[in-house]
């Protein structure tokens, strides 16, 4: 069974996209090609002026402190939170709780849902080609509460195999947990397509957007998941902070998964009550500067248009990919889905794709090499690893004709 592709964009001629890859002082003007943004993303100068600003002028710890310098900081920490919701398209804010990243987004509610929700017996479906944040949680809560993982299976070009879920789908199915796009192919899943067929059978859905987040416009309502997590330093946002939303009549009802202070209502030694949404999953001090920080990136990445940043990506994408196939033919392409991002992984035959990675290094050229944290997907194709290059929005194609020339040297070297 077949489903739409996401809908394409075409971004107006003056984009000046040199002038955007000058916001990124680690890359502007140097000779490093960094082709590892789906590890983590290089950085605008937005993000650093934001973090300066808020340390020089407006510091305090948040929602405790009566004086004025505690306002100040919290009215910038809640606006950080609006202004995400802002950006999904969340209904409520308080459907938007900041999280150490996806990984502890993903965390919480295997711990909370599993608490409330699962029982012996009852099945978790994911899919073959999750991260491991994404498997491990689950497989804890499943230990812990004697529940099932299943996986939809992967497909020869690195896409999920849409005709399995009806069969995988059932009264014992409580909850969906796939990746939007997989962060060692590239492909996009047809998240509302699949969205819909789970809750035609009465399954609520978290949608893993660590990867999707970075590279089209997100809109939770649009999609109509019941969860949904990502990464600020994916997009360009700072390390240690991530966002963790959900329907707030599914989210409000599940238990805490850490204790501590700001998540309370009242303590005594016989008995704690807690908050309400979205401050009884937010435990302790919070990453303040992060979440201001983060949101003058959301910011930044709206002026320019997440619509005319995919579209930009994906010509990037489809130039090395096209030259790849017609240059290459040493290069088997891992992962050949009809709808990707600028992910690219590929195998050079007859060698391990370390010794590719470092002969790159050696030529100024970061890329990632390995199983991606998605070993059993790289199982599934019965291969080590790969090696990713993943490109940005400010990424240019002169960099991939300089990546391919470092790929031909390193192929001459390896021989």
């Amino acid at each position: 069974m077949s489903a739409p592709l996401a809908p394409r964009f075409s971004p107006p001629p003056l984009i000046d996209w040199a002038g955007i890859r000058a916001d990124f002082p680690l890359i502007a003007g140097q000779d490093l090609i960094y082709f590892d943004n789906a590890a983590s993303s290089q950085k605008p100068k937005v993000m650093l002026q934001a973090m300066e600003e808020m340390l020089s002028h407006s510091y305090a710890n948040v929602h405790r402190g009566v004086h004025s310098l505690s306002q100040k900081a919290t009215d910038q920490y809640e606006a950080a939170r609006k202004t995400v919701a802002r950006f999904i398209n969340a209904a409520d804010e308080a459907e938007v709780v900041f999280t150490s990243g996806a990984t502890d987004s993903i965390n919480t509610i295997a711990f909370s849902f599993g608490e409330a929700h699962i029982q012996p017996g009852d099945e978790i479906l994911l899919s073959g080609m999750e991260h491991h944040a994404n498997i491990v949680p689950w497989q804890l809560m499943a230990q812990r509460k004697g529940a099932v993982i299943k996986a939809i299976p992967v497909l020869d070009n690195g896409s999920l195999n849409l005709e399995s879920l009806d069969a995988l789908m059932g009264p014992k199915t409580k909850l969906l947990s796939l990746v939007w796009v997989s962060n060692s192919l590239g492909t996009v899943n047809p998240i509302p397509y699949i969205v819909q067929k789970a809750h035609a059978y009465g399954i609520p859905v978290l949608v893993d957007a660590a990867q999707a987040a970075p590279h089209m416009p997100l809109d939770v309502q649009a999609i109509d998941c019941d969860f949904m997590v990502f990464s600020a330093h994916k997009m360009c946002g700072p390390t240690g902070l991530g966002v963790l939303y959900g329907k707030r009549a599914l989210f409000e009802n599940l238990p805490p998964y850490r204790g501590g202070g700001d998540m309370i209502d009242r303590v005594s030694f016989e008995k704690t009550t807690f908050q309400g949404l979205p401050f009884r999953f937010e435990a302790g001090t919070p990453h303040i500067l992060g979440a201001i920080a983060f949101a003058a990136v959301l910011d930044y990445l709206s002026n320019i248009g997440l619509g005319h940043i995919e579209e930009r990506e994906r010509q990037l994408s489809h130039s090395l990919r096209s030259q790849l196939k017609a240059d290459f033919p040493q290069i088997q392409l891992i992962g050949t889905a009809p709808d990707s991002v600028s992910v690219v992984s590929f195998l050079l035959k007859g060698h391990h794709p370390l010794d590719v990675g470092v002969l790159l290094d050696n030529q100024k050229v970061a890329v990632r090499t390995g199983h991606h944290c998605c070993q059993p997907l790289m199982d599934r194709f019965g291969i080590p690893g790969t090696v990713r290059a993943s490109l940005a929005f400010y990424n240019t194609e002169e960099e991939i004709q300089r990546f391919l020339l470092a790929l031909r040297k390193t192929i001459h070297l390896l021989r």
